[in-house]
């Protein structure tokens, strides 16, 4: 496979892809329509309270969470305790929870053959432990990539065409992850054109309030991209300042307590028909410090206030 950056190309992997998407918000005189999504928690938001995954499901499900995202090292670190991942997966339908993301770091996109072929292993074992616990995708970032300048995006767009391809067989599927740090896929543009390029089906993006922000996507930019190919959002916020060059993962705060145009964002991907899981992603050592139980309920309670605003 080779990706060609033509008008031809753009058009036929559109509808398989994430561009050229349609606003799927109804005609203002029709009747408005509910905004079915789901609220999840991404478990970096309370990992310095250093909870095993099971006890963090727990909380997350007592608090009012309908998804639960974990990291890849949180199942490692599970399963080393002596842990049966099939359990974890029955405790977390038993609450009623799903999965429908988990974060992991493959190297899949990088040049280096070895490295890569390695970083596909590596994602390959990543997907099982997802899939054992009854999981649907993973994060798939620019991992291997942060500092890398000059990469030629078509050739990402066939790695990442490869590591789908493995998704295939595991059963789950890899989103594209924007990365606002890294020089290879800061934007949300960059991702989408890796994703159309890739040619899969299955290609679809993984973005985030904050990154969008680091990596300076363009204001409403999410309005081109088709809200089906888009099934977890990061939620977060961040403060005025510093700027973008300056802030980093720790400057994130609640929903509605930063700077960040939430309700623009909201809007776009309601009007775009995004249907997935608003995932609350955080890593503010402050709240490290504070009651999981209160960080928990706290963040839920904001990232609804964000969609009500949204709404009204």
């Amino acid at each position: 496979m080779t990706p060609s950056v033509t008008r031809r190309g753009l058009l036929a992997a559109a509808p398989a892809a994430v561009l050229l998407g349609t606003n799927a918000r109804a005609a203002d005189d029709a009747p408005a329509s509910p905004w079915t999504i789901k609220f999840g928690l991404n478990t970096a938001t309370v990992r310095g309270q250093k909870l095993p995954i099971s006890e963090t499901v727990k909380l997350a499900a007592e608090a009012g969470y309908e998804a639960v995202e974990p990291w890849i090292s949180e199942l490692e670190d599970h399963e080393k305790a002596g842990k049966s991942l099939k359990d974890l997966g029955k405790q977390i339908a038993d609450l009623g929870l799903i999965v429908p993301s988990a974060i992991g770091f493959a190297e899949w996109g990088i040049a280096d053959e070895s490295r890569r072929k390695e970083g596909l292993e590596r994602a390959r074992r990543d997907m099982e432990l997802v899939k054992s616990i009854g999981g649907t995708r993973i994060a798939a970032p620019p991992a291997g990539l942060t500092d890398t300048t000059g990469v030629d995006l078509l050739k990402v767009a066939e790695r990442y065409h490869a590591l789908l391809e493995i998704g295939r067989q595991a059963g789950i599927v890899p989103q594209l992850e924007v990365w606002g740090f890294s020089k290879t896929i800061s934007r949300l543009g960059e991702a989408a054109l890796v994703a159309i390029e890739s040619g899969h089906p299955d290609a679809c993006i993984l973005a985030d309030v904050f990154h969008l922000h680091k990596g300076r996507s363009a204001t409403g930019g999410l309005k081109m991209l088709n809200g089906a190919k888009l099934h977890v959002f990061h939620m977060n916020d961040y403060p005025s300042s510093p700027g973008p060059d300056e802030i980093n993962d720790s400057f994130r705060v609640y929903p509605t307590d930063g700077s960040a145009p939430l309700k623009e964002i909201l809007t776009d991907l309601r009007d775009i028909g995004f249907h997935g899981v608003l995932s609350l992603e955080l890593f503010n050592k402050e709240l490290w410090e504070k009651d999981p139980k209160v960080v928990l309920r706290d963040g839920l309670a904001k990232m609804k206030a964000a969609v009500a605003n949204s709404l009204a």
